[in-house]
């Protein structure tokens, strides 16, 4: 599950995924057929008869028909790049979901993972018995304006001057 994703167009996804489609043993010459045929059918201004025919021609390599056909529906644009998505999809579920777009966590994420860790370490920091650690948290914690609002820096600084008359 992805928590944050930013927008990408999707023939800027096709791009990043296509080494990925056109690699060994990913999709096999059945699943690519499906994917042009419905193409074809179910959106014939997609693919052409003639185009299709074309990227369905067994006497080509299965690589090289998947690259062009890739290629082919990036120059169309934006919507034809979506159908394949969608196309791959339901001929292809596991496969769809395994995509590399699919995989990637935005900066947020481990802007918020880094931010749960630095929070651990300065509650553990603080927390220690050890009367120069609070101290030289005080310290920190009292310069740290810009790092952390006033109002949970008061609140912290409360906190270490409970402790340390404890």
């Amino acid at each position: 599950m992805m928590l944050y994703k930013t927008y990408q167009s999707y023939c800027h996804r096709l791009q990043h995924d296509m080494y990925f489609l056109t690699s060994n043993s990913r999709l096999n010459e059945q699943v690519v057929d499906k994917i042009i045929l419905q193409l074809n059918r179910v959106y014939p201004q997609i693919l052409t008869n003639a185009e299709a025919e074309k990227f369905r021609n067994p006497k080509a390599l299965l690589h090289t028909r998947l690259s062009d056909l890739i290629k082919h529906l990036q120059k169309k644009g934006d919507r034809h790049c979506q159908e394949f998505y969608r196309a791959l999809q339901i001929n292809a579920e596991q496969l769809y979901n395994d995509l590399p777009s699919r995989k990637i966590l935005s900066p947020v994420f481990f802007l918020a993972c880094f931010s749960v860790a630095a929070g651990f370490a300065l509650f553990w920091y603080c927390c220690n018995s050890d009367t120069k650690v609070i101290g030289r948290a005080r310290r920190i914690l009292g310069f740290s304006p810009i790092i952390i609002g006033r109002h949970v820096r008061n609140i912290c600084m409360l906190y270490l001057e409970d402790v340390s008359r404890n």
